[in-house]
């Protein structure tokens, strides 16, 4: 994240915004727009998903740019994860607690740690990784229905008129991935799917929206809360129904938080009992210091010559904060913490196990003073920093009392399915910081725009 810029939008983006010039096209697609979230119940928390009138409208090329990049990095990714199970002075690294690591050490069952995962970037003139969500990523179920409300807009219909577009759901692959960990994992026939996270989440209607998917398609759903699992006589219940397939959506952090609730789904996973997806050795490559392990040049004998030039082409320099030495791009940093004071405008400070934005500090947005008590306090706790990025804005028309058309920064997230990219989270914000749990932004759909029609 940094410093943003605002080139000229794309052809295809400037037809989309201009058709909503015509007054009566923009009130019919607004009508459709808000009814449409509001029939589907399309909220996060109190607040509908989006306030934007335009998907993110991405060109074959650059789709496929971003895809490669995703497929290299995950592969780095995976010769990480086994260099942490082997070593545990590589695992220190993560300043996981003993519990966490007992888990992360346990056999899943299945062959792939994270059967769906997201690494999430920006993509101005190159693709940049900034994180990889490998526990529980989110936001499937709201771009699927997103896509939905609108392929129902005049404005879709007015612009397929003159450009050929291709939604790229992925609830389906969810699916996918978790019945193939499931048969993978062997213990049950028919699965029984419990969808398991805390009550009272803003996030509670995509786990709805995933309810309703998978039971249309033959597949018995229950959702519920961790305190809500019982483990008796070597099975899983949840509300006196027996479940085979846990659908984990609580994070390992906050499940470990609250260990009298956390008990029955420790217990089942340990013993073999649930197959659980995503697993707990999720959680080796989840932290933000999974990063650093790839960047430091002092672990890249642990990758080859193509996934090296990868994380050097695509992944920012990324460091554990601590005292010592480091380097930055093969040159020689005396004092890490000096270095990180003096270089505020390009750096962020990350807490190495939050989300939603929780405890990130943008350095070009702090005071000097402000940045170096946030460097001291991230001395104290286990953070990394991170070398900023370009942050691209697109103008997106908003549907506020009228339809305005605003410059939003736009990330780009590809979602993986054991590895192979498969669909996009899209998140905009009038913030450099984008996170809808933040409590900023929107999530719009994303279309292959594959030229004229």
């Amino acid at each position: 994240m940094s410093s943003e810029q605002q080139p000229r939008p794309p052809e295809h983006v400037a037809v989309y915004n201009g058709l909503l010039e015509d007054a009566a096209l923009a009130e019919a697609s607004v009508e459709r727009f808000r009814e449409g979230q509001l029939r589907r119940r399309l909220t996060f928390g109190d607040r509908t998903v989006s306030i934007a009138l335009r998907p993110n409208l991405l060109t074959r090329e650059r789709h496929a740019a971003a895809m490669t990049a995703a497929r290299s990095i995950h592969g780095a990714l995976r010769r990480l994860e086994q260099a942490l199970l082997r070593n545990p002075e590589l695992r220190e690294e993560l300043d996981m607690d003993p519990e966490e690591e007992r888990l992360a050490l346990a056999e899943p069952g299945f062959r792939s740690s994270s059967p769906s995962s997201r690494l999430d970037s920006f993509f101005s003139d190159e693709v940049r990784y900034v994180e990889y969500n490998a526990e529980s990523p989110a936001g499937m179920a709201y771009e699927d229905m997103m896509a939905e409300v609108f392929s129902q807009l005049p404005v879709i219909r007015e612009f397929r008129k003159r450009y050929r577009l291709r939604p790229m759901p992925v609830r389906r692959q969810q699916m996918t991935a978790m019945l193939r960990a499931f048969r993978q994992w062997g213990r049950g026939e028919q699965p029984v799917v419990a969808i398991v996270d805390w009550t009272g989440l803003p996030t509670a209607r995509e786990f709805d929206l995933f309810r309703d998917f998978f039971e249309q398609r033959g597949v018995r759903t229950l959702i519920g809360d961790p305190g809500s699992l019982e483990y008796r006589r070597g099975r899983l219940y949840l509300r006196g129904q027996a479940v085979n397939l846990v659908y984990r959506r609580v994070l390992t952090s906050e499940l470990l938080s609250r260990p009298d609730e956390a008990r029955a789904l420790v217990d089942a996973y340990l013993d073999g009992a649930a197959c659980v997806v995503n697993s707990f050795r999720a959680k080796l490559l989840h932290r933000k210091m999974s990063f650093a392990l790839l960047s430091d040049d002092q672990h890249g004998d642990l990758y080859n010559a193509g996934q090296r030039a990868a994380i050097e082409r695509y992944i920012p320099w990324t460091r554990k904060v601590r005292e010592g030495p480091s380097t930055r791009h093969g040159r020689r940093v005396a004092d890490l913490m000096e270095y990180i004071a003096r270089h505020r405008p390009e750096l962020v400070l990350k807490p190495n196990d939050e989300y939603g934005g929780r405890g990130v500090v943008l350095g070009w947005t702090a005071e000097q003073s402000a940045w170096e008590k946030a460097l001291k306090d991230a001395l104290r706790g286990s953070y990394v920093v991170q070398e900023a990025v370009e942050v691209p804005r697109e103008p997106f028309p908003v549907a506020l009392e009228e339809i305005r058309l605003m410059d939003l920064a736009i990330d780009l997230d590809p979602y993986l399915f054991d590895g192979r990219p498969g669909g996009v989270l899209t998140r905009l914000s009038s913030s450099a910081l984008l996170n809808v749990t933040a409590g900023a932004g929107s999530i719009v759909p994303t279309y292959l725009v594959e030229g004229r029609a």
